[in-house]
């Protein structure tokens, strides 16, 4: 009953968010109390909230100081440098966009955080899809799979859960599963061209105002088909190119609506989705450059850059010192010098002091963050009401119990095959504790009766974290889609398929390997 409970749930919950029936908070929250009283264990439910909640503060105690101190190491300029080599690299072309953005968060993620990367990636690449009339859900997407390739990494938690709970060595778990992710990363690598490849046919090849190419330096847009958005007056001037030579895409400088799609303005939607956005920071944040009525933001005078390179919050002889306090911090977080929350504390009050003496400058700083510091937190106490009852309820261990009894006999001998498999719904469908604690030991015993190493078990267990990284339970991934403006439902609908075959990919070179 609890297992058919359990999966009921969770199935509700999903459809109703692709579905946008639900917010996010909403769902997170409601469903499972009313699963918890389906399962006659309604009496308990304050219990199993304030069992979650006190598992999740710590999470949400990271994730808001960890906001609070990498939006203002961008705020000061600590990132441009990498930042407008990206941008230098994507140009105006939409197959660099999106292959930039898969390399600038496969380069963010070394940190082990994904709300670092998040953040990062869509501050630098956000203004870019805007003004080029790029897929949001595209930006998401790529970023989300190449951070859940690198979460593999040691300090990035998965690899440490598995070391843990089979008392393994980390680096003998991660080591040998290098050229695997390497594998993996390589094909999010192609993906992301793929993709980018698709967004050029469908808006064209743009050339920005600064750059070299045989075009006049004042072009007009060339609209599309009916039923697309009109091309609105911009202080930019953009010249579109249609790669196939066909009149079937548009490229307005602050929205993008395709056949089947609903845009507001100054938002992009792919066919069949709909995708509200707008500007990453209220126009207090002087980090992007302010949005125009129509959604664009203007470009400076050496061409497109997605930070304002003249913002006042920039502090450029304190760069040393910000470069430094960063690696100081995420070397204590390596070496477990302190809990993770209580560095990013310490970290986030001693950046604010420093680049900003004044208590107005902290005040504005801390409230040009306060949005995605409210939205991040109250997502990450919504998410502990539903794995507090997936876990009080006892429904996260029947449903373990019940994948694992499913198994056939004759499968034994390729018990890290399976384990890689069932990775990929169980990493997706339960937070990372629950599978590797709860989980991970039941499928090692059974690996060790039919003489499967420990070791091949725990490896397996880290393909699934390319698809982790979107799962409703991941705090990091409501940073991803509230500053990119992007619907849950719709990042999960675009992003499960391409992270679920990423993880088959890392499976299949690890089996090829001989390493699983």
């Amino acid at each position: 009953m609890l297992t058919f409970l359990g999966f009921a749930m969770i199935a509700t919950f999903l459809v109703l968010i692709m579905m946008k029936k639900m917010s996010p908070i909403a769902a997170l929250v409601l469903i499972p109390a009313l699963f918890c009283v389906f399962a006659g264990k309604g009496a308990h439910l304050g219990d199993y909230v304030i069992e979650g909640v006190g598992k999740l503060a710590p999470t949400a105690a990271m994730l808001m100081f960890a906001i609070v101190y990498f939006g203002v190491m961008i705020d000061v300029g600590l990132f441009d440098p990498i930042v407008r080599g990206i941008l230098r690299f994507c140009k105006a072309d939409p197959m660099r966009v999106v292959v930039g953005t898969a390399v600038l968060a496969a380069i963010v993620s070394l940190d082990g955080d994904g709300s670092t990367t998040f953040m990062i990636t869509v501050s630098a690449m956000y203004p870019l899809y805007k003004r080029l009339g790029l897929s949001l859900v595209v930006m998401t997407g790529v970023a989300a799979t190449a951070n859940g390739v690198m979460n593999t990494l040691p300090w990035g938690g998965p690899t440490a859960r598995a070391a843990t709970a089979l008392k393994l060595d980390a680096a003998d778990i991660f080591v040998p599963m290098i050229p695997a992710l390497a594998v993996g990363l390589l094909f999010v690598f192609v993906l992301a061209y793929v993709l980018g490849v698709k967004e050029r046919r469908r808006v064209g090849t743009l050339v920005l105002p600064g750059q070299a190419g045989p075009e006049a330096a004042e072009a007009e847009l060339v609209p599309a088909g009916p039923g697309t958005a009109a091309a609105a007056a911009t202080d930019v001037a953009v010249t579109s190119t249609s790669v196939n030579g066909s009149a079937g895409s548009t490229a307005s400088a602050g929205s993008t609506a395709s056949a089947g799609s609903t845009a507001s303005a100054g938002s992009t939607a792919s066919a069949g989705s709909t995708a509200s956005a707008g500007p990453t920071a209220s126009p207090a944040d002087p980090a992007v450059s302010a949005p125009h009525g129509n959604g664009s933001a203007p470009a400076p005078e050496d061409g497109f850059q997605g930070l304002d390179p003249d913002r006042s919050t920039l502090r450029p002889r304190l760069y040393w010192f910000n470069a430094g306090l960063t690696v100081a911090l995420l070397t204590a977080m390596i070496m477990e010098l302190l809990p993770i929350p209580v560095l990013f504390l310490l970290g986030a009050a001693l950046a604010l002091t420093v680049n900003f003496p004044h208590m107005p400058d902290q005040k504005a700083r801390i409230a040009a963050h306060a949005d995605n510091v409210l939205n991040v937190a109250g997502m990450v106490f919504a998410a502990a009401v539903f794995t507090g009852v997936l876990t009080g309820t006892g429904m996260v261990k029947h449903m373990a119990d019940w994948l694992v009894g499913a198994i056939p006999e004759g499968m034994g001998p390729h018990m890290a095959l399976v384990t890689g498999l069932l990775s990929l719904p169980l990493t997706y469908f339960m937070s990372n504790d629950g599978f590797y604690f709860g989980v991970l030991p039941v499928l090692a015993e059974a690996g060790a009766a039919h003489g499967v190493s420990p070791l091949e078990i725990a490896r397996a267990s880290l393909v699934g974290q390319a698809l982790h990284m979107s799962s409703p339970l991941v705090p990091a991934v409501y940073v991803l889609v509230g500053m990119a403006k992007v619907e849950f439902g719709d990042h999960t609908r675009f992003t499960v398929k391409w992270a679920a075959l990423t993880s088959l990919v890392v499976l299949a070179a690890g089996m090829l390997f001989g390493i699983i």
